[in-house]
This record gives structure tokens, C-alpha cells and sequence, in this order.
């Protein structure tokens, strides 16, 4: 799996997030509109997850939450947990935060994939090695 360290926690303003690697992710209406109910009712319980790049803090884990806050009266930060991480772990950390909490969709593993091999410069047996995966997962997903 990827190596990456946690570092602080803090508040952050749901503004001053940069969402674009939001673009991994697929936005369902019906699970956003979850998210804010579930905020309402009980607050945030657990912390978004960002990583700071190029003198931005990038949002990694908790688009649901960072779309519902501002719906939430009162609810204008957000606790967070910095990753420590580059650019590929952190898409590397975008799978395996959300797998372990819900099955990430064919086409966020195929987004991801895609970002690591072509964007980023990864071999696949790479992909595979930061995910977790074997090397014909990520040819599928390329595929």
C-alpha cells in the first residue's frame, strides 16, 4: 500500500478546501443529501482528510461532507487530518480511505488508475503496488 504519515488536526473553512481531486470521485445527489441529514442530526464524527500540495490544502476524503456543511446552518468549518503524502499517494489514499468504508466504484478505480499511469507517470506494476493490487487489476481498470 501507499506510505504516508498522518501529521495535525485542525478546523478548516469548507472554502478554503481545494476540491480538484474531487474529479476522482462520482457525486450521487442521494448520498450528499444523506451526509447533510446525518450532520444535522449528529455533527461531524469523523474528520475530512486533506493533504497540503503546492501551498494548498487538497481535499482527499470527505467530499460528501465538505458538499453538505455549508447546507448545515452553523456548520461553516470542518474538522480535518492532514496526510502527509505527494500527489500519487494521495490519489493512492483516495482508494484505500474509501474502500474500507464502502465499495469504491468501477469508475472511481478506473479514474484513479487512469490518473496514476497517465498523469502521474506510474508503471503499472507501480499502480499496482501502491494500491495493493495485482498488476492485472490495474490493466482491467485501464482497460
Amino acid at each position: 500500500m501507499g506510505h504516508y504519515s498522518w501529521a495535525e488536526t485542525s478546523w478548516v473553512s469548507c472554502r478554503e478546501v481545494d476540491l480538484s481531486l474531487g474529479r476522482y470521485r462520482l457525486q450521487l445527489r442521494e448520498a450528499e443529501q444523506a451526509m447533510s441529514q446525518s450532520l444535522r442530526l449528529y455533527g461531524q464524527l469523523s474528520p475530512v482528510v486533506v493533504c497540503e500540495m503546492e501551498g494548498r490544502l487538497m481535499l482527499v476524503d470527505g467530499f460528501k461532507r465538505q458538499v453538505a456543511a455549508p447546507q448545515v446552518p452553523g456548520m461553516e468549518t470542518l474538522w480535518w487530518r492532514q496526510l502527509s503524502a505527494d500527489n500519487s499517494t494521495a490519489k493512492a489514499a483516495m482508494y484505500t480511505l474509501n474502500s474500507t468504508s464502502r465499495q469504491v466504484q468501477l469508475l472511481e478505480e478506473a479514474w484513479i488508475v487512469y490518473a496514476l499511469v497517465r498523469e502521474d507517470g506510474l508503471s503499472q506494476p507501480a499502480v499496482a503496488e501502491l494500491l495493493g493490487r495485482h498488476k492485472s487489476w490495474v490493466c482491467r481498470r485501464l482497460a
